[in-house]
């Protein structure tokens, strides 16, 4: 079982930066894809980020493009999330995924493993 804990979530003001790490557990996190997804109140958790398990291929939501930056270090099981110019829109609880498989998703219902949140508000 791989269990997942993020962090670095905070409030900041628009326009400035946090970096969210995730840390996992286990032996098999070089062999799985991972991904960052987002909940804002009232809506549904939607896609942000993912990384293959070679850091070879990423993909991210058009919404934090240019702005966004995913990568890992297999060395230390840790997934990263960095993220500029911050919107008040941005705001909500960013979890991490693990996937069991070579390749990303976008689809919430194909990720193995799920953090336990950590929240970022933006105030503006």
């Amino acid at each position: 079982q791989v269990q997942l804990v993020e962090s670095g979530g905070g409030l900041v003001q628009a326009g400035t930066s946090l970096r969210l790490s995730c840390a996992a557990s286990g032996r098999t996190f070089s062999r799985q894809s991972m991904g960052w997804f987002r909940q804002a109140p009232g809506k549904e958790r939607e896609f942000v980020a993912a990384i293959t398990r070679s850091g070879g291929s990423i993909y991210y939501a058009d919404s934090v493009k240019g702005r966004f930056t995913i990568s890992r270090d297999n060395s230390q099981n840790t997934v990263y999330l960095q993220m500029n110019s911050l919107k008040p829109e941005d705001t909500a609880v960013y979890y991490c995924a693990g996937r069991n498989n070579a390749y990303y998703s976008t689809l919430i219902n194909q990720y193995d493993y799920w953090g336990q949140g950590t929240q970022v508000t933006v105030s503006s």
